[in-house]
């Protein structure tokens, strides 16, 4: 049977390099609170949400106004900091090429997302952001999703919960046996790579 259906892309460090406006972003929340931040244990956790980040190293009653330093600065820092990951444009296009829809679901704040499409050039078929974990579960079965592609063991995670076929790509703070432990279906070097891989998943096998 012919695989057919939406495909969903998680975004940092899947679709987008967005390390170094990330990185920037909390070295600016140090800097302006004064809060020290270990930015090697923030990048070993990136693709969770800011807030939940945050709440790594400030108290609840001051996530909300640290979030909005964070967000203030990512948007100045992504326009020139955020580049498209190799594959990322011809993995999209090969999903609309069969036909079906290129869909974004992210962690990301939708205040965060804009600047980067914009930056990298990147246009989907609809984008849902600030979902995590679980919840990108709970989108991805909405939409109908056949398979989910990302970075992080949550995001394998999440389309196995869906129902859809887990694509890793170990291109952020993973690595493919993180991502293969985590469940993944299939596990490509980069988006480069899923192009072949979309073609021949959606073949039919014959007897």
């Amino acid at each position: 049977m012919t695989e057919t259906g939406t495909v969903g892309f998680d975004l940092d460090m899947t679709l987008i390099d967005s390390r170094p406006a990330i990185m920037g972003s909390f070295a600016a929340v140090a800097r302006e609170t004064g809060v020290p931040l270990d930015l090697e244990q923030a990048d070993a956790r990136l693709g969770i949400k800011l807030e939940d980040e945050l709440a790594h190293w400030f108290p609840p009653e001051q996530i909300e106004a640290t979030a909005v330093i964070y967000r203030r600065n990512y948007i100045k820092l992504a326009a020139e900091h955020t580049d498209r990951l190799p594959g990322a444009a011809e993995a999209i296009r090969a999903v609309r090429e069969a036909g079906n829809r290129a869909v974004i679901i992210t962690a990301k704040h939708e205040i965060s997302v804009e600047p980067s499409l914009r930056a990298t050039g990147l246009e989907a078929d609809e984008v849902f952001t600030f979902v995590h974990g679980p919840e990108k579960a709970v989108v991805l079965r909405r939409i109908g999703a056949v398979a989910y592609v990302g970075d992080t063991p949550a995001d394998m995670a999440a389309g196995r919960a869906a129902g859809a076929v887990a694509v890793g790509v170990p291109t952020g703070s993973f690595s493919r046996e993180d991502l293969t432990r985590a469940g993944a279906g299939v596990v490509l070097t980069d988006l480069t790579e899923f192009p072949e891989w979309y073609r021949r998943w959606r073949t039919p096998r014959r007897s």
